[in-house]
């Protein structure tokens, strides 16, 4: 009996433990602005024109929007970056992030460190109101694989961003 009793309490600990980081890994989308944008700008900063140039024509074969060269244009923007998104920020090359003023300039912030991410084979979409800096949407996935290519992490995430959209 005594047995049965820790088998359940492991267990309970076990579904918990294994839902805790589901939820914290929820995201909050905004879905309705993402479909009421007529135009985008697609913003490739992971420096693989390969996984760039892939994402970009998924973004060009799903057709929802304009793309326009001009990020003054757009009513969003399309993040490609190997790095998590910091609304207003910049990371530098040494890890310190940077405040940007109106003007573009960065000042360093003091006594910040850019914790880079558990694995530097991560992509990450993220979907933001340029004015605003305002995320509505963002998901990362490992760079890739064998199995499905060193490029395909942009194109992929576009795919989940159009079914979480919608047509």
């Amino acid at each position: 009996m005594r047995k049965l009793g820790y088998l359940v309490g492991a267990l309970a600990v076990t579904s918990l433990a294994a839902s805790a980081p589901a939820g914290a890994q929820e995201q909050k989308v905004d879905t309705a602005k993402i479909a009421n944008a007529k135009t985008i700008f697609f913003d490739d900063q992971t420096g693989d024109a390969a996984a760039g140039g892939a994402a970009l024509g998924e973004l060009k074969k799903w057709g929802r929007f304009e793309i326009v060269q001009d990020q003054s244009h757009a009513d969003l923007i399309v993040l490609l970056s190997i790095d998590p998104f910091h609304a207003g920020s910049a990371v530098m090359a040494d890890g310190k992030i940077g405040e940007v003023d109106a003007d573009g300039n960065v000042e360093e912030t003091p006594v910040t460190e850019h914790k880079k991410s558990a694995s530097s084979r991560d992509a990450y979409l993220t979907v933001v109101v340029p004015k605003t800096n305002e995320v509505l949407w963002s998901d990362s996935r490992v760079w890739g694989g064998v199995l499905t290519g060193s490029d395909s992490a942009g194109e992929r995430l576009v795919k989940k961003l159009e079914k979480d959209v919608g047509k």
